[in-house]
């Protein structure tokens, strides 16, 4: 069951600006990148279930948050079907992300009060998203679609709020390129959980990685 309600969510999300992205099989590992996220500030997490046995590996890190990273929202990314989303809500998942509109989904989520955020590539899957409930679309695959994008739908529908995924880069150019064009918030993985760390498991790098972007953030709002 979720810990966070729906808004206290999306008032996280707008306040913080970024959810990193990352999946492991390996929980110690899955724990270590959690902590230095959680270290270098970042308050969210979406944990993209994309291998065998990932709800297994949630379900213990969702634990592991509860008990010792107050504060910091789990959440569950790549969900498919609405019978997913409900396994990871069982497991404590406090957002769902999903690659595309799927409103079986959305039924399941909102039963439970649960946010979830679709990814869209239209203004018409982005209206119909909003007609279900969404509170924060997510762009994916951000790098196809850019800034550009954000700002031109931000025109018609100025209440949409944005969040990419794909294409999010932590460097102060690209990083402002996005907030310019209006988007709530970033959906960043392997830009910023790179390889390297992890192969490395250099997660003082990351934490600092995550602060640096957060601190980028903050300036070019």
């Amino acid at each position: 069951m979720a810990q966070f309600t729906r808004i206290e969510v999306a008032t996280a999300m707008k306040e913080t600006g970024m959810i990193p992205l990352f999946f492991s099989n390996d929980l110690e590992v899955s724990k270590q990148v959690l902590k230095a996220c959680y270290d270098g500030g970042a308050r969210l997490m979406e944990f993209t279930a994309r291998g065998d046995f990932a709800h297994e590996v949630f379900g213990e890190l969702t634990k592991y948050a509860i008990k010792e990273l107050p504060g910091m929202i789990m959440g569950v990314g790549s969900v498919t079907d609405a019978g997913a989303a409900s396994l990871y809500m069982a497991l404590g998942a406090n957002f769902i992300v999903t690659p595309v509109l799927r409103e079986d989904i959305a039924v399941v989520c909102n039963r439970r009060k649960v946010l979830w955020s679709p990814g869209c590539g239209t203004l018409t899957e982005i209206a119909r998203a909003e007609e279900l409930g969404c509170e924060i679309v997510k762009l994916f695959p951000g790098d196809i679609y850019g800034p550009q994008f954000v700002k031109g739908i931000k025109g018609p529908q100025p209440w949409t709020s944005v969040m990419p995924t794909g294409g999010v880069s932590p460097t102060e150019e690209n990083l402002k390129s996005w907030f310019s064009a209006g988007v709530t918030c970033v959906g960043m993985g392997s830009q910023l959980i790179s390889k390297e760390i992890l192969s490395s498991k250099n997660y003082t790098k990351l934490t600092e990685d995550v602060k640096s972007a957060l601190e980028i953030i903050e300036k070019v709002r």
